[in-house]
């Protein structure tokens, strides 16, 4: 008997978006970071405690904060 060798046809696959997620961290593992080692008073009251941050969250959370007014 010959075998008969089929090609499998691609299947139809949905395009994925593209994962441009950018990782998040905790306010306790934030504040540890050297990259806002002169920020860490202003970010320990401003970050809230148990929600995870993108470094640009933060960055815009401190440009808001230093653009507001002095009341």
């Amino acid at each position: 008997m010959a075998t008969s060798t089929k090609t499998k046809k691609p299947k139809a696959t949905e395009a994925a978006p593209p994962v441009s997620k950018a990782p998040a961290f905790p306010k306790e593992r934030i504040l540890t970071f050297q990259r806002y080692a002169k920020r860490r008073d202003l970010l320990s009251t401003l970050l809230k405690d148990g929600q995870e941050y993108t470094h640009d969250q933060v960055q815009n959370l401190i440009d808001n904060f230093m653009k507001g007014k002095v009341k």
